[in-house]
């Protein structure tokens, strides 16, 4: 089922080229909600969050019907023009619609700084409007990319009581990512039946292990959101699969946030850094953040340089207490390279050599003998990812 995109009953979609972008591609998209759906949503926390950001975040209150989402251009540090905008976009597509303003969602994602050309939806929303489709979640999926080079879908179902329940999630990012809630939107639907706050606790849930476990740069966009939307159309109640509900939209978001770091920014390697033993999950988390934001690990990472001491010394500066360097681990995959805080005596650099070129690797860091765990992804620092980040205005 994961590679397969399954429709959700209760969903219509479409995407179209208005010329936001200056390539040709997909950059419109509109989802409508069957009525009686409920949607939650987790938003950046950046500070000077985007205008979309604030507009979605109040009118999330209005029991939802319809997402509107542009590529190209992020209606970011816009000031109150950029928040005008969004509002006149959101009264656009409601009337075309029939719905109210406040039951428009609205995201963008792109270049910071510049205003939307509001003509380019004027024209743009009936044309996507009159396309609305069952099946073209596939066509927003890319039409909601920026620097991404594939879309991120997944899709899963489960059983319950002879019934079954889909849930389909897109996603895109690949830099400035580390969303705190990357440039990152992901729109998660089901036809469950639920609650707006039973879905905010789940999102929240499937969110902090995922998509807030994530990072390409440690770069916090102006922009991130992610969206839970419930139809119901199904008819069975998370009061009867709670548990699995759960555990599906867990299994679906960490899938799209790990397709996000595999599609980061020049990335040639997908890194876990597992973090064991500290005082407390706060701790793990921070050691980890550490380790996976450090430009040298990163380049190291890129060169497939087993250059342990760039590990132990990002894991010295990390802002945590009583650490003690005696206590120190640390793993290339199964390798042990670190014990109690020196080299590993049966360490060659040749065995730490061929697990630095693998595509996939797990950094494991023992800080200390408690039951704490967290893990990180991210990705390699690459030429490619200062090239693209340096070009992408031009």
């Amino acid at each position: 089922m994961a590679n397969t995109l399954l429709n959700i009953k209760g969903v219509t979609c479409a995407a179209i080229n208005a010329g936001i972008k200056n390539n040709d591609a997909l950059d419109l998209s509109v989802i409508l909600l069957a009525p009686n759906s409920e949607t939650a949503g987790v938003f950046t926390q950046n500070v000077f969050c985007a205008a979309p950001v604030l507009v979605a975040k109040n009118h999330l209150e209005n029991a939802p019907l319809a997402l509107l989402i542009n590529s190209g251009n992020a209606n970011a540090g816009t000031g109150s023009q950029g928040l005008e905008n969004t509002l006149k976009t959101c009264n656009i597509l409601a009337a075309e619609l029939n719905i109210k303003s406040e039951q428009v969602l609205p995201f963008s994602t792109g270049v910071i700084g510049q205003q939307l050309e509001v003509s380019k939806f004027e024209t743009g929303i009936p044309s996507v409007v009159s396309q609305l489709s069952a099946d073209a979640i596939g066509q927003v999926a890319k039409g909601i990319l920026t620097t991404d080079l594939v879309e991120k879908t997944i899709s899963k179902q489960f059983d319950i009581n002879g019934e079954t329940v889909t849930i389909t999630g897109i996603a895109k990012g690949s830099g400035m990512i580390r969303p705190n809630m990357a440039t990152m939107l992901s729109f998660i639907f089901t036809d469950l039946q639920a609650s707006k706050d039973q879905l905010q606790a789940c999102l929240t849930t499937a969110t902090n292990q995922s998509f807030n476990r994530i990072t390409v740069d440690g770069d916090t966009s102006t922009n991130d959101a992610c969206t839970l939307s419930a139809t119901g159309m199904s008819g069975v109640s998370i009061d009867e699969c709670e548990a699995e509900f759960q555990q599906a939209l867990n299994s679906v978001a960490k899938a799209l946030a790990h397709k996000i770091i595999k599609d980061g920014e020049g990335a040639t390697k997908f890194v876990e850094v597992r973090v064991k033993g500290g005082s407390s999950n706060e701790d793990c988390l921070e050691v980890a953040y550490t380790v996976a934001h450090s430009p040298l690990v990163k380049t190291a990472l890129f060169a497939s340089d087993a250059n342990w001491g760039r590990i132990l010394a990002a894991v010295g500066r990390a802002n945590i207490a009583n650490l003690n360097i005696e206590d120190i681990n640390i793993y290339l995959n199964n390798v042990s390279i670190v014990k109690s805080g020196e080299p590993d005596a049966n360490y060659t650099e040749q065995a730490g050599s061929a697990e630095m070129v693998k595509e996939n690797i797990v950094i494991t860091i023992e800080i200390g003998i408690s039951d704490a765990q967290e893990s990180v992804w991210t990705t390699d620092f690459s030429y490619d990812y200062v090239k693209i980040n340096a070009e992408y205005r031009t």
